[in-house]
């Protein structure tokens, strides 16, 4: 009987460690809700949502004003919605966050602007 109950303890702490483990891999916060705005917007309101979501990040990465990243973040923004495909945008505007393809093609867009990566 108590080796049946230290089982189940066990079990029991190894799902709740994986579950733990998988919800601080990912990227999205667990209560985060997209705007249902996104669903709507032009492609150049949802590049100017990017634009404006790199200009906060990086001028916090860099430790530096939003307005001495703007052109940066121009160059990334533009060349991020550009090159993702009509399938990863709709995944943007569903979930508000990049699919991993898009992701990719984000960051490479980070490196082309020469702007920081942030830890993911």
């Amino acid at each position: 009987m108590i080796s049946v109950i230290r089982a189940a303890l066990a079990a029991a702490a190894l799902t709740a460690s994986v579950s733990a483990a998988l919800a601080s891999a990912s990227t999205t916060p667990t209560n985060y809700q997209p705007d249902p705005a996104l669903k709507t917007e032009t492609m150049s309101q949802l590049t100017a949502r990017v634009r404006n979501a790199c200009g906060v990040t990086q001028a916090k990465l860099q430790n530096a004003s939003e307005s001495s990243v703007r052109r940066p973040c121009e160059c990334y923004a533009g060349r991020t919605m550009r090159s993702l495909s009509p399938e990863e945008v709709q995944a943007y505007r569903d979930t508000g966050v990049f699919n991993d393809t898009a992701r990719a093609k984000a960051v490479a867009a980070l490196d082309a602007c020469q702007l920081a990566r942030p830890a993911m």
